[in-house]
């Protein structure tokens, strides 16, 4: 055997384990980068998931205030339903306003002139259990007979 000394190991010496310590601070950056990545994407699909119950509760709102039948044409000022709770343990708030207070009259020269149509909005407030919100409004037009005698346009109750 020979005792020989091979000079291109000796340069190398420590080269490997510097690569390797490189390449392996590379991959845990990686790695940790992926990880926070995917825990903000849980935290936006929970926000998405909060923003909709709390559009399912306004829109339970809209839909109690029209099951209540609050739009008297008599009163001209806001009338605030008591706050409900959805199904999904969200809550709402609903205002039921009559807009303009003035009747719109119906088409010129028709039998429609008989009636008169008030125009209401109800606006719907939803709230999530984590204080997630949605404002709704929605436009609802009564039909009602007409009443000459009424000031402010061509029909009344």
């Amino acid at each position: 055997m020979s005792n020989k000394t091979y000079k291109g190991y000796r340069r190398q010496a420590g080269a490997a384990l510097i690569t390797t310590l490189i390449l392996l601070t590379i991959v845990t950056l990686l790695a940790i980068a992926a990880m926070r990545s995917t825990s903000f994407g849980f935290i936006q699909a929970g926000n998405d998931q909060l923003r909709e119950r709390a559009f399912v509760a306004s829109e339970t709102g809209i839909e109690q205030a029209i099951a209540a039948n609050k739009f008297d044409p008599n009163v001209l000022t806001p009338v605030t339903l008591p706050t409900g709770t959805a199904a999904s343990g969200d809550s709402y708030a609903v205002t039921v306003t009559q807009v303009g207070g003035a009747p719109q009259g119906a088409l010129f020269g028709s039998s429609w002139a008989k009636f008169s149509t008030y125009q209401f909005q109800i606006v719907s407030t939803g709230t999530s259990l984590r204080s997630s919100t949605a404002v709704h409004s929605q436009g609802v037009a009564v039909l009602a007979p007409s009443n000459p005698s009424q000031t402010g346009g061509t029909g009344g109750l």
